[in-house]
C-alpha cells in the first residue's frame, strides 16, 4: 500500500512495521542491498515529513518541496547506511536527524539563509558552563518523529524567551525538566533534593516558570 502525501506529486510506501524493520536491517547487515532498497523506499513517507516542516508556510517556505524531499533522501540514505542496530533507539528516530542534517546542510549553502539557526549553532550555556546547540535539546527517546520536528524552533524560541522572563532558578528547574541541555529530564522530586527544597515548592515553581513563558511566546504572536 502506498500513502498519497499532501505537497508532492508522489506516492510514498506506507512506513515498516517495528518487526519488519528490524527484518531487513538484519538483512542488510548481512550484505543483502535489496534490504537496503526496502528500507530507503518505505521511509521515504519520513522524508517527506521532515521536508514539509520547512516548506508548508515556514521561513524557508520558498524552497521548492520536491528538491528538499531529493536532499533530504541522501540524509536518509546515510542514516541507513550508519545506523547501529545495537542502539536502543528506531530508525525513524536516527534517520530524522540525518535527514535534517541534510536539509539544513542544503539551506546553509544559500546566501538567503546564512543568518538563520541550525542544528549545530549553540543556542546558550547549561549551569555547568557547557555550550547547548540546537542539536543538544531535541530528544532522541520515543517521541514520535514528526512532533520532534515540529516543536523544534518553538524549543528556540523558547529558549530566547527564557532569558528575558525567568529567573536562575526557574530557568535551572525547566532545564532540568524538560532536559534542554541535553541528557535525560529530571523529576521535580530529584530536583527537590538537588536544591534542598521541597518537591510541591519545585512544582509550584516550575508551573509559574511555564505560565510566564506561555505569556511571552502568546504576546508574541499577536499582532
Amino acid at each position: 500500500m502506498s500513502v498519497f502525501f499532501h505537497g508532492s506529486s508522489v506516492c510514498f510506501p506506507k512506513p515498516l512495521s517495528e518487526e519488519e524493520e528490524t527484518r531487513y536491517l538484519d538483512r542488510y547487515k548481512n550484505g543483502d542491498t535489496q534490504a537496503r532498497n526496502i528500507l530507503i523506499e518505505h521511509n521515504l513517507r519520513l522524508v517527506a515529513h521532515v521536508a514539509k516542516k520547512y516548506t508548508a508556510g515556514g521561513r524557508f517556505s520558498s524552497v521548492d518541496f520536491d528538491d528538499i524531499v531529493s536532499i533530504g533522501t541522501i540524509g536518509l540514505i546515510k542514516g541507513i547506511d550508519s545506523f547501529n542496530t545495537d542502539k536502543n533507539v528506531r530508525l525513524a528516530t536516527y534517520a530524522a536527524r540525518c535527514i535534517e542534517n541534510e536539509i539544513l546542510m542544503y539551506i546553509r549553502s544559500s546566501k538567503k539563509y546564512m543568518n538563520d539557526v541550525f542544528l549545530q549553532d549553540p543556542v546558550g550555556h547549561d549551569f555547568d558552563g557547557n555550550e547547548i546547540t540546537v542539536m543538544d535539546i531535541v530528544k532522541t527517546d520515543d517521541d514520535p518523529v514528526p512532533e520532534q520536528v515540529s516543536t523544534k524552533m518553538e524549543i528556540i524560541q523558547m529558549l530566547d524567551d527564557m532569558k528575558e522572563v525567568l529567573d536562575d532558578r526557574e530557568r535551572k528547574i525547566i532545564y532540568l525538566r524538560y532536559a534542554l541541555g541535553g541528557g535525560d529530564e529530571v523529576t521535580q522530586r530529584e530536583i527537590a533534593k538537588m536544591m534542598n527544597i521541597s518537591r510541591s515548592y519545585v512544582s509550584r515553581i516550575e508551573k509559574k516558570a511555564l505560565g510566564k513563558i506561555s505569556a511571552k511566546m502568546n504576546s508574541k504572536r499577536k499582532p
